[in-house]
This record gives structure tokens, C-alpha cells and sequence, in this order.
């Protein structure tokens, strides 16, 4: 796997689509095996080319008519597929994963006029949604569960059931990503998917779709339904729906667990928090900052240094993405993003200015940028920046900030760090920087199958009548 990983990364490409180029006048609903225009009576918003400002769609949202049309496939699918073996299932999540591989720059030039991130981004971004069906492809066949031997020859066991219909509600900054990951880990465990990509990143889903009616999974397995606020709202208050998985923000999360809550749907929520070899730990937050982008959630915010560390370097950061050769080559690689529609711009503009306020030093960057192209000149672009003397209580590392922005902080011992990093209403994430490293993503498994347990007794049972 890691072989054809850095074959495909080795593998010349000959770029087909270029930003300003795109229109999209297909439609981006999908159920049922093929793609579906919704008939939903509204006003249909513009989707924006990020790099360039252009229309480069209308949004066809679904109403409640399109979302039971797409849940009533989805039940239908999870039939036939729930009954299949885990080979069964795996084998064409394997094809699924081929035909990705084999598509890889057709789906990664997408990406970039869907989203706006960078063709090197988006490249990996498709060989992680591959790797990841693989992944859980691999795990399919091992789903089992346990045999308990009771007293008298008495004996219980377990087994791994799947939940039903899953929906899965995707954010901006990993559109294609997103929608695999979601559908890969449900999929594997004998659930069929319904899923909503956001409303400013519709274009790449709709194509998961393609790709898994085309490995030969049954039609209805894997749904794409259209809109904001309204169609989130019908999928989370459906009767038929086991399942939500959300993410992005955390109010949102929040009205999404009160709607579930409603139905007793299983709940998984991943909303937007905070976040050592030293070198690499630097190198690694500092890579997205170093780029002028926006778009993507990756930006390394929150990185906490030892204080010495800080005082013998400055804090590390800023000597990537305050180094004009540095910026330079990002620029050329192309490693330059454009901001979400413009909103994310207008929020941390003020933003930086109230945090030097507060007393961060801006050590670099932060300025507006306007490039060459006057293809781009509509769009919004800034100067990476770096942000020193932050502490705790500073907006800028309590709030997630979508864009090249980075708060260097300073501790003095792990006890100090683990404290600090702990003290937050958010879900926690972190990276650590050591030697050896592990991945485990099995307890995903947990979140989309539920355990059943059956009693079995041998011997002669005593009645009270």
C-alpha cells in the first residue's frame, strides 16, 4: 500500500483543467444509481470559484420530497448489502479504491475548482480518501464478535450488527476526503449512507458516488443530497435515519445533537478545536502557514513549544514564512490558496488586529496579497503570519482561524502542557512529534455497528409455573 502510495505521488501528471475554466451544468444530487435534479421550489444559490470569484454553479438544494427519496434508496440498498459477508463488502470497496486510483488527477483538479487548495493538496487528499476505503475494506472481513463459556456448559456470544441508514454532513476543507471517510468506515460495516457535502464544496462527492455504483456496490448504497441549513435539519429528524455524523462547527454540532437526540440517533460529531522532535514539529505547523491559503483546516494554529526551545529560535515558525525564497517557492510550487468566498478574510483581519490588542507580536506576515494573475485579482489572499507572546485566554487560540495563521505558545514542563491542553469545552486533537507512530482506526468500527449479545443455556431450566 505504501508502495503504490509513493508511486502515484511519483507519477507524472499532465494538468487538464485550469482555475477560470469550469462550469458545472451537471446535476450534483445523486440516488437510486444516478444523478438527480432537485425539484425543490427556491432560490438557488451561486456556488463561487474560490481562485477566481466566478459563478461556478447554481445549488440545487433538496427539500424533504428529494432527502426521502434518497433516505427510501438508502433502505433499500442496506437490504442486500447488509446481508453480504465482509469479503463480499470488501471486494468492492477495493474496486471503489482502484477506480480512485485510477482517476486520481481527474478528481484532484476538481478538488482544486471546487475548493480552492492547491493541486499538490489535492492529490494527497484523493490518495487519503483511497487509502482510507482500503483501509476499512481490509477491516470488513475481520468484523466479529466473542464467545463466553458460563457456568454448566451454559455459553453466550456477541455479534457486530450495523445500524441502518447513516448520514454523513461534510465540511468545506476536505470535501472529497470527507465524503470518504464517512461512507468508508459505515460501508464496512454493512450500513448504507446518505451524504450532504457542504453547500460551498458540492462538486466532488457527487463523484464517491459514481465510484462506488461503478465498483458494483447496489444502487441506493451511497447517496449525495444537496443544501444548507433546511436539508441538514430534514436528514437529522428523519425517522428512518441510525445514524449522524457531523463536522464542522461547533454550534452547529450542537443543534445537530439536539436534533438527533429527538429520533435517538447515534451521534459523532468532529467540531473544529486546538490543537516533540522539535524540527519536524515546526516543519509540520508551519507548512500549511507558509502557503497563502484559506481553505483548509490543516492552517497550524496552536503550537506549543518548550520555552527554551522559543528563546533560543524565536519560536521556529516565522523562519519559514517570513523567508522571502521560502514564500517564493510556495508561490511557484503552486502552493497559494485563495480565502472561502472572501468571509474568512474579512473575519481575521480584525481579528489579528484585536489579538495585538491582547499583546501577541505579529512576527511576520499578514498583509494582503494581490497576485500577478489577473485572473485572481477578484479573489482574497494574505502573507502567512505568525503570531508570538500569545497566551491561553487570546482569541486567536481559543478560535480556530481558516487561514495562514499561527500562534506560537510556550510551556515549561509535559505536566504544564498536558494541563493546558486539556482546559477546553472542545473535542481535543493533537500531534505528537516522537520517532515511532500508530494509527489505529479501528474503534471506528464501534461507531457504526452495535453489539448484540445472546444467552444460550444447555441444560434443563427450572419454571416458577
Amino acid at each position: 500500500m505504501l508502495h503504490r502510495l509513493a508511486t502515484s505521488l511519483r507519477r507524472p501528471a499532465v494538468r487538464c483543467l485550469s482555475s477560470g475554466s469550469v462550469d458545472i451544468k451537471v446535476p450534483l444530487n445523486f440516488w437510486a444509481g444516478k444523478r438527480r435534479t432537485s425539484q425543490e421550489k427556491c432560490n438557488k444559490e451561486n456556488v463561487y470559484e474560490p481562485a477566481t470569484g466566478r459563478v461556478l454553479c447554481p445549488l440545487e438544494p433538496c427539500g424533504a420530497a428529494e432527502v426521502n427519496q434518497a433516505v427510501e434508496a438508502a433502505k433499500s440498498a442496506f437490504g442486500h448489502w447488509s446481508k453480504m459477508s465482509g469479503m463480499e463488502r470488501a471486494k468492492i470497496m477495493i474496486e471503489a479504491a482502484h477506480i480512485i486510483e485510477r482517476r486520481r488527477e481527474e478528481i484532484a483538479e476538481i478538488e482544486v475548482v471546487n475548493n480552492g487548495k492547491s493541486i499538490t493538496e489535492a492529490r494527497l487528499d484523493v490518495d487519503s480518501a483511497r487509502l482510507c476505503i482500503e483501509y476499512y475494506a481490509a477491516l470488513a472481513t475481520t468484523l466479529a464478535g466473542q464467545h463466553v463459556q458460563l457456568p454448566g456448559g451454559s455459553f453466550a456470544y456477541t455479534r457486530r450488527e450495523p445500524l441502518g441508514v447513516c448520514v454523513g454532513i461534510g465540511a468545506w476543507n476536505y470535501p472529497f476526503q470527507i465524503a470518504a471517510w464517512k461512507s468508508a468506515p459505515a460501508l464496512a460495516c454493512g450500513n448504507s449512507m446518505v451524504f450532504k457535502p457542504s453547500p460551498l464544496t458540492p462538486a466532488t462527492a457527487v463523484l464517491l458516488a459514481e465510484i462506488y455504483a461503478m465498483a458494483g456496490a447496489p444502487e441506493g448504497l451511497y447517496n449525495v443530497v444537496q443544501g444548507g441549513q433546511e436539508t441538514g435539519s430534514l436528514l437529522c429528524h428523519h425517522p428512518d435515519v441510525a445514524k449522524v455524523s457531523f463536522t464542522g462547527s461547533v454550534p452547529t454540532g450542537k443543534k445537530i445533537m439536539e436534533m438527533a437526540s429527538k429520533g435517538v440517533q447515534a451521534r459523532e460529531l468532529w467540531s473544529w478545536g486546538e490543537d516533540s522532535d522539535v524540527e519536524n514539529a515546526v516543519k509540520e505547523r508551519s507548512w500549511p502557514t507558509s502557503c497563502l491559503k484559506a481553505r483548509s483546516a490543516a492552517t497550524g494554529r496552536g503550537c506549543l513549544f518548550i520555552r527554551t526551545f522559543c528563546q533560543s529560535c524565536g519560536g521556529g515558525g516565522e523562519e519559514d514564512a517570513g523567508d522571502p525564497d521560502r514564500r517564493t517557492r510556495c508561490w511557484r510550487a503552486p502552493g497559494w490558496e485563495p480565502w472561502s468566498a472572501g468571509h474568512t478574510w474579512r473575519e481575521s483581519c480584525p481579528l489579528l488586529t484585536r489579538q495585538q490588542k491582547e499583546g501577541a507580536t505579529v512576527l511576520c506576515g499578514g498583509e494582503p496579497f494581490v497576485p500577478s494573475d489577473p485572473k485572481l485579482e477578484e479573489d482574497t489572499y494574505m502573507t502567512p503570519c505568525v503570531l508570538g507572546n500569545c497566551t491561553d485566554e487570546m482569541t486567536c487560540v481559543k478560535e480556530e482561524i481558516f487561514g495562514p495563521v499561527m500562534c506560537v505558545l510556550s510551556f515549561e514542563s509535559e505536566e504544564e502542557v498536558l494541563l493546558r491542553a486539556n482546559d477546553t469545552d472542545l473535542g481535543l486533537a493533537a500531534g505528537v512529534f516522537t520517532g515511532i507512530g500508530r494509527e489505529n482506526g479501528q474503534v471506528t468500527i464501534e461507531h457504526y455497528s452495535q453489539l448484540k449479545s445472546v444467552y444460550v443455556e444447555m441444560g434443563d431450566v427450572d419454571s416458577l409455573f
